[in-house]
């Protein structure tokens, strides 16, 4: 089995505001309501901006450094004690300077080194691979790794979608917005749950993107390419089948049989895409920790708040895997607990 390299020592996260029902976003953005209930199955959502007025209530910063915050905030830890800080986003607040950098002067945190990584879905994972591996190196003792995304400054409320395609109108209905946190450790504390694996793999030499988010400039800020594009037959078709190769990679990595897992932490594309993929994993015997049709979509807060969900119910000895897959460029992604 692979040694423990780091421990999870306690978690945070935010939601901005109230949870947007599928009614209320229905009305807004003047499509039906029945066609988000089965296309997507995702129940509700939180938006850092206000859906209405399009004004920014919260930036991606404020939410990290609210999470981060709460992290921060449990017993057993001390938030003198902090040596590094790794964000993962694929929506950072602005290229330069760099959210990761706001969040820590929001926090306090002076003179320790910062990392942010431009992720989509994995990099919350590759944030905690980065810690875990900083950890391990036996230079720090203590680090905090933040995942978050505030996807909603690419929705235009005032464009006419009566015409779109469903495959464009899955972007305005299925992600969310948030943050999430985690105090890494040497040696257990807190909340006493072992990192024993993280998988981060690039797979996809010459495939095409399932989803593209465009950075425009000044040069070519009136271009009428579309913000983001998502490819989401394809990404029917390849995810659940790369989340059950991810799987069994970890387990078998880990030597671990699947029906030692006490619980499975499945991809998070949408309610109804969630459903499925847990069904293809086939592994009965484990809980499945899912929070992506209360909160959309909201990318790299996602693992956190899956993490989040399952300290509430891990006791000692229990084991827990989680599956992830960006589909950006087909990146495998996934991470084992064990409650220690």
């Amino acid at each position: 089995m692979t040694t423990p390299t780091a421990h999870i020592a306690s978690i945070g996260t935010a939601l901005p505001g109230d949870p947007v029902d599928n009614a209320a976003l229905a009305k807004v953005l003047g499509v039906n309501e029945e066609w988000i209930e089965v296309f997507i199955g995702t129940k509700t959502r939180h938006f850092a901006r206000d859906l209405g007025t399009g004004t920014v209530r919260w930036s991606l910063a404020d939410l990290c450094a609210q999470a981060a915050q709460k992290a921060l905030a449990a017993p057993a830890v001390d938030p003198a004690a902090i040596e590094f800080i790794v964000l993962g986003t694929a929506t950072p607040d602005t290229l330069m300077p760099a959210t990761v950098n706001q969040v820590a002067d929001q926090l306090g945190l002076d003179q320790v080194p910062t990392f942010q990584l431009q992720s989509g879905c994995a990099g919350a994972i590759q944030a905690l691979s980065v810690g875990q591996t900083m950890i391990a190196s036996g230079q720090y003792r203590t680090g905090l790794v933040i995942g978050g995304d505030v996807c909603s400054k690419h929705l235009d409320v005032q464009r006419d979608l009566s015409d779109a395609a469903p495959s464009d109108l899955v972007n305005f209905v299925l992600f969310g917005d948030g943050a999430g946190a985690a105090v890494l450790t040497a040696e257990p504390a807190g909340e006493r749950v072992a990192l024993r694996h993280v998988l981060n793999r690039f797979t996809g030499l010459g495939s095409k993107p399932g989803q593209v988010i465009e950075w425009f400039g000044l040069a070519d800020r009136y271009d009428d390419r579309q913000a983001l594009t998502e490819d989401y037959k394809a990404i029917e078709e390849r995810v659940p089948v790369m989340a059950v190769e991810i799987l069994w990679e970890l387990l078998g990595e880990l030597d671990w049989e699947a029906d030692e897992l006490d619980y499975l932490l499945p991809p998070q594309l949408s309610g109804r895409m969630t459903r499925r993929i847990t069904e293809e994993l086939g592994v009965p015997t484990a809980e499945e920790i899912s929070c992506v049709a209360d909160t959309g979509n909201n990318g790299n807060a996602l693992p956190f708040l899956q993490i989040e969900k399952l300290l509430g119910r891990m006791g000692d000895g229990h084991k827990a895997l989680a599956v992830a897959v960006e589909s950006s460029k087909w990146i495998k992604a996934g991470f084992a607990l064990e409650k220690i």
